[in-house]
């Protein structure tokens, strides 16, 4: 059943002038007001225009593009190279063709902004919605997800995920492109293990990220595998310290695991950027890179290959991902056969892993 701007403003207690006054923001309404207003709004899953049945279904030009942090490389690339595929040029005559307006939203990695974002496009009845990243894993989140998407979609709304795997209920997608985070972390650390580390310590990012899970994970069967991790698996926890998928974090980390053990021969990063205060750190404590610890990092951004020394890392496909995203978005390419698409994550080995030193 169709929400009205009726049944905001009984929920709400006011006026339906009132609340067409707080959603087109032409006239001054208390604070107070305002906020019971759109209390309602997102209670009821309320749309602008919502009662107009002749454009239930139809679609505006935008389409939204949800990022953890635009700073960030590894969303800045998803985000560009999508925006290339949805906003780009159309018959190069400078005229407006099938192209449609990209919008970054930065969430900053909060949960309740990524929905508030998605209600905002919903309003707006976006053409598509590109959600990068990995995903937050709280079940109530997840639902609310799951519920969102599915209103949009049923409203025309085409929905791609670009780096994070399918919500476990709902099948609003059009698609969804997941890094192999765990293969990637899982080859990363048999890689150290080749080379004879068996004290090796890990740099986790937040714990409730579906691309910490996946990473870390890998890391561990990478050390079950080799031996080292079922007989120590205090170990595992000992050496391993999560955070933000930031510079300082990887630093400080990096102080408190070498603190938990001195005897670490490896530290893996939860990212290249990460890593990049994981090398600070080391290299403060007096120690050499890689001849007294090696460090690994993943997502092989731009700046790994000019870190010193190189930095090793995953190399996962940034660009292309966000540009077959941007694709699914605009209907220019055929979903995959279900859905879902697992891209492939590239071991690029450099100079800042090798062999521990004896002695």
């Amino acid at each position: 059943m169709t929400v009205t701007l009726a049944d905001v403003a009984a929920r709400a207690r006011v006026s339906p002038a009132t609340v067409s006054r707080v959603l087109n923001g032409n006239y001054p309404v208390a604070a107070s007001t305002r906020e019971r207003v759109l209390r309602a709004v997102d209670d009821l899953d309320y749309v602008l225009n919502g009662p107009a049945s002749s454009l239930a279904a139809a679609t505006s030009d935008l389409v939204g593009i949800l990022v953890n942090d635009i700073a960030d490389p590894f969303f800045g690339i998803m985000a560009g190279a999508a925006q290339t595929q949805i906003g780009g040029p159309g018959d190069g005559s400078g005229r407006a063709g099938g192209e449609k307006l990209a919008v970054i939203c930065n969430t900053g990695g909060s949960p309740e902004r990524e929905l508030t974002y998605l209600t905002l496009l919903q309003r707006q009845r976006a053409a598509a919605v590109v959600l990068t990243g990995g995903a937050v894993e709280y079940p109530e989140h997840q639902a609310a997800m799951a519920a969102k998407l599915a209103k949009m979609a049923d409203a025309g709304t085409r929905i791609v995920f670009c780096g994070r795997p399918p919500l476990p209920e709902g099948d609003a997608l059009v698609a969804a492109l997941a890094f192999d985070n765990r293969g990637g972390g899982r080859r990363l650390t048999e890689h150290l293990i080749s080379l004879g580390h068996r004290r090796i310590g890990y740099v986790a990012g937040p714990p409730e990220r579906t691309t910490t899970r996946h990473r870390l994970e890998g890391h561990r069967e990478a050390l079950r595998g080799a031996g080292l991790g079922d007989a120590e698996a205090w170990d595992e926890e000992r050496l391993t310290v999560h955070g933000p998928y930031d510079r300082r974090s990887g630093y400080e980390a990096t102080l408190e695991i070498l603190r938990r053990d001195p005897t670490v021969t490896a530290v893996v990063a939860a990212n290249d950027t990460v890593a990049l205060g994981a090398c600070a750190a080391v290299r403060d404590q007096g120690l050499r890179i890689p001849q007294d610890i090696s460090v690994a990092g993943f997502d092989d951004l731009p700046f790994s290959v000019d870190a010193v020394p190189a930095l090793t890392t995953v190399r996962l496909p940034l660009f292309e991902a966000g540009a077959r995203a941007g694709r699914l978005a605009m209907g220019k390419e055929n979903p995959p056969p279900g859905g879902i698409a697992t891209i492939a994550a590239e071991l690029m080995i450099r100079g800042s892993t090798a062999p521990p030193r004896v002695g």
